[in-house]
């Protein structure tokens, strides 16, 4: 018999007591929704898995969790993942155990379902290593980001990290070069060295790559945009990107 605290449809656990139990039994929890000025005797220990598993916890007004489910929510709502979360250094030492050269993909404050759907989707095409986004600011791992990624999100690494920045810090000690996408790029996207461990930056259409993130980047790449349009949708722009990397790859194999 289905609990009546869990909505299998739309991937949702509600109520503190059955967040809790999901999360120790050992369910991927994308994030967890709570009704500001929140209070339960749980609170503590919610608080406590949910930093051991890195799951974010957001404190929001009570319209919002009522528009999500018309259940008995009781100011608690969990979004079951339906994929699980990697760890970084297992993912990189993976790719470097068989003996390829990493790429990896992160999406500073990439929100847009649909265009980090469609960037897995080209990344998994590439082989890429993995995509890593930030605990909190990105998308939602929905029905819509596994539609929109063709499946792609089954076979590609997703890896949360709560500072991407730290992320980077730890990459670099590893050899990776990080080439970030700006349109204050100092240089052509084409005029880089990919055949290296890589990082390709990506930021979100309004707000681009955070300060902190472009001064830890070792390269600062552009895209031509040669028509009226300023700029490029952030899915094709990675696509772009990538594939140069691909290009590079397999003609340095050959």
């Amino acid at each position: 018999m289905k609990s009546k605290k869990v909505d299998q449809k739309h991937n949702l656990v509600y109520g503190i007591h059955a967040i809790v139990e999901a999360i120790k039994a050992g369910k991927t929890i994308e994030k967890i929704l709570l009704k500001q000025k929140f209070t339960s005797p749980l609170l503590t220990e919610l608080r406590d898995l949910a930093k051991q598993r890195n799951i974010p916890i957001q404190y929001v007004p009570l319209d919002k969790l009522n528009r999500i489910t018309r259940a008995n929510h009781q100011g608690a709502i969990a979004f079951i993942s339906p994929i699980k979360f990697w760890e970084l250094e297992e993912v990189v030492i993976r790719e470097f155990e068989k003996g390829k050269m990493p790429l990896l993909v992160m999406l500073d404050r990439v929100t847009d379902v649909r265009n980090f759907g469609a960037i897995v989707r080209t990344a998994e095409c590439a082989a890429a290593t993995g995509i890593v986004v930030p605990l909190k600011n990105s998308a939602q791992i929905s029905g819509d980001a596994m539609k929109t990624s063709a499946g792609a999100l089954n076979y590609v690494p997703i890896i949360r990290e709560k500072s991407l920045v730290d992320a980077l810090v730890k990459l670099k000690q590893m050899g990776f070069q990080i080439v970030a996408a700006t349109e204050r790029g100092s240089q052509n996207y084409f005029d880089v060295d990919y055949t290296k461990p890589t990082v390709v930056v990506m930021g979100a259409e309004d707000t681009g790559i955070s300060t902190k993130i472009l001064r830890k980047s070792d390269y600062l790449v552009k895209i031509p945009v040669l028509g009226q349009i300023e700029s490029l949708n952030v899915s094709v722009a990675a696509g772009i990107i990538i594939y140069e990397a691909v290009k590079q790859r397999i003609t340095s194999s050959s």
